[in-house]
Order: structure tokens, then C-alpha cells, then sequence
């Protein structure tokens, strides 16, 4: 796959995300996808297999009660990377969180094989999710 056909997997990927569609990001996640999110919060760490990644995915609507929205700002397709320019919201608890967002993927045979996320303000986001 290109640089355009990699960003195009990764929007269908956001899209299927926003609509809760959990069949749609099975088949785009590779089985043995490898998460990682940046901080020393609840939610930091590495996820392992598509599995722990879609549970991940799904902490983040729970801990917020359904409000996590990722703003999707700008999709930037590599031929080894693609990058997602974001504005993360969610409200909690009182609580809102707001902050630029960053996700690089890695795209192998067609599936999202590796994700990373970086946040302009880590300890905000960590925060958030305490």
C-alpha cells in the first residue's frame, strides 16, 4: 500500500471509531497490533493485540461517559508512517480534557499494525483519567 491508500485506512479507522463500529476496526487492526500511550496515567502504556487495543478503545468511552471525541484535524500518509493531527476532548467527573493529540500508525499488509499517541500536555491527560 502507498501513502494514500495508508491514509485512507487510517480515516476509515477515525470514522469507524466515532461510530462505535467495532467490526469495521477488527478488521483494519492487525491481531497482534501493539498500542502505545504516552504518560504514567491509568490508561498509559502498552497494549498488546488488537484485542487489548479495542478494550483500550473502549475504556476511553466508558471512563467518559461516551464525550471522548478525537478531532481529527489532518491525515498525513507516509509510505512507512501515518501520522493523525487531532483535538482530543472528553468530559468526566466535572472534568474536561482538551488537548492536541498526535497518533503515528504504522500500516503492514493492509492493517494498522503498530499506533502511538503523544499529547501536548501529558500530565493534563493523566490527570483526566485518575
Amino acid at each position: 500500500m502507498g501513502a494514500a491508500e495508508n491514509a485512507e485506512l487510517v480515516r476509515r479507522g477515525y470514522e469507524a471509531f466515532k461510530t462505535g463500529d467495532v467490526a469495521a476496526l477488527s478488521e483494519i487492526i492487525a491481531e497482534d497490533a501493539v498500542w502505545h500511550v504516552a504518560g504514567s496515567g491509568v490508561l498509559s502504556g502498552t497494549k498488546q493485540g488488537r484485542d487489548a487495543v479495542l478494550a483500550y478503545f473502549g475504556e476511553l468511552g466508558t471512563r467518559s461517559q461516551g464525550s471522548f471525541q478525537p478531532g481529527v484535524q489532518d491525515i498525513i500518509g507516509g509510505e512507512d508512517h501515518t501520522v493523525g493531527i487531532q483535538r482530543t476532548h472528553a468530559e468526566s467527573n466535572g472534568k474536561t480534557m482538551d488537548v492536541a493529540t498526535v497518533i503515528t500508525f504504522v500500516v503492514r499488509d493492509g492493517k494498522i499494525t503498530e499506533g502511538r499517541e503523544f499529547f501536548e500536555d501529558t500530565a493534563k491527560v493523566d490527570e483526566f483519567w485518575a
